[in-house]
């Protein structure tokens, strides 16, 4: 699988879920069991290198703006989701996270950024396809600590600053 393959999967399954992350997990399922297990293994990776590439601090700064806080849970869930918006919003992102206050059109805290579920989309499709849990991807551990310059998530002054576009369109 290549990286436009696995970008039309997340977004065919999120527009036909109209934007509900567990809706779409469970689409994703149902979409890679349709697949060859080695195509799946495909599909997790590139899930997960891109979960990876997330951990950021200025990522997690934003998280924390958009959902009124966010601990390491929330975090890991709030990367999952953001993979799920689309290669154009999740790039756009991690170019600059600011621009997530441009980029989405509807942000609910009560129902977006947290998709939990399309983290273990692939893992349940590989289980369900082969009855054995998905192989090692191969892929570097996570970092110990997020890449870049720390932001302390509750230290709203510091995410105003940091993040001026965010904090006047979720907190202002």
């Amino acid at each position: 699988m290549d990286e436009t393959e696995f970008w039309e999967l997340i977004d065919t399954t999120r527009e036909a879920a109209e934007g509900d992350a567990q809706e779409q997990a469970d689409l994703l399922i149902e979409r890679l069991m349709q697949l060859d297990p080695e195509r799946v293994v495909d599909f997790a990776r590139h899930f997960e290198s891109r979960y990876n590439r997330a951990y950021l601090w200025d990522l997690w700064g934003a998280a924390a703006i958009m959902l009124n806080g966010a601990s390491d849970d929330v975090f890991d869930y709030f990367r999952c989701w953001l993979i799920g918006q689309g290669r154009e919003v999740f790039e756009g992102a991690m170019h600059d996270p600011d621009r997530l206050a441009d980029l989405l059109e509807d942000f609910d805290e009560e129902v977006d950024g947290d998709g939990e579920d399309l983290g273990y989309a692939a893992d349940e499709a590989y289980e369900q396809l082969t009855g054995a849990e998905t192989p090692d991807l191969g892929l570097p551990d996570q970092p110990a600590e997020p890449l870049g310059t720390p932001v302390d998530p509750e230290d709203e002054a510091a995410l105003a600053e940091r993040f001026p576009a965010l904090w006047e369109r979720f907190r202002e």
